[in-house]
């Protein structure tokens, strides 16, 4: 049960924003490499890399704001959907260490055709909200956990999550002549999954203690 100074809990659910939204957003996908390869072009990386960011911080936001108005007077669903997202981030913690035994590479989208802001813009957008996944890992999964939360941290753990996203995009964007070539190497996924996969798996269990301490 979260009794302590909401002052003193402000930093653990920061970093608790943080890495599930890492975890959720480090992955091969047509968005990341679709930066990689703006990136790669210098090619409006800074619109791109902020378009992805803000669009993401929307979306979390959205989820944790929408999610805690409806769970505001369901204690019971509450603890149902925060149970399901346990389960949830386990199975994908399962995933990302089932990924890291097998080889794969993250490549910069094809394309040698120079794009137009506007044209990087749309792009970026299509790869960001026609995505079914976003809605299902940004705005429910992360929604529904960010809304446990006591309401004077909820703003904490939005911005832990916002922030991991604008970390993330500003690497791959601004780093991406240094990252392709590391990215391109399937050891360095297979790390990187096995880091995701044991992340996920305490989140989940940190997410499901709180669940049946509610109890």
């Amino acid at each position: 049960m979260l009794n302590s100074d909401p002052a003193s809990l402000a930093f653990p659910v920061f970093i608790q924003g943080v890495a599930l939204s890492l975890g959720l957003i480090v992955a091969i996908g047509a968005q990341n490499a679709f930066v990689l390869r703006q990136g790669l072009r210098r090619e409006h990386v800074g619109t791109i890399v902020l378009f992805c960011a803000v669009a993401d911080g929307a979306l979390i936001a959205a989820g944790v704001l929408g999610m805690a108005q409806a769970l505001g007077d369901r204690p019971g669903l509450a603890r149902a959907l925060a149970l399901v997202g346990s389960v949830f981030l386990a199975v994908y913690g399962v995933q990302a260490l089932r990924r890291a035994r097998h080889p794969h590479r993250l490549r910069a989208a094809e394309g040698n055709t120079a794009l137009g802001r506007g044209a990087a813009v749309a792009q970026a957008a299509a790869f960001t909200l026609l995505n079914p996944h976003v809605y299902l890992d940004t705005v429910l999964l992360v929604g529904s956990i960010g809304a446990q939360q006591p309401g004077a941290l909820r703003g904490w753990f939005v911005a832990g999550a916002s922030t991991a996203s604008m970390l993330w995009f500003g690497l791959l964007g601004y780093g991406a002549r240094w990252l392709a070539p590391w990215f391109a190497r399937p050891r360095a996924w297979q790390m990187l999954d096995g880091l995701i996969g044991l992340t996920m798996m305490v989140l989940a269990a940190l997410l499901a203690s709180r669940v049946f301490a509610g109890f």
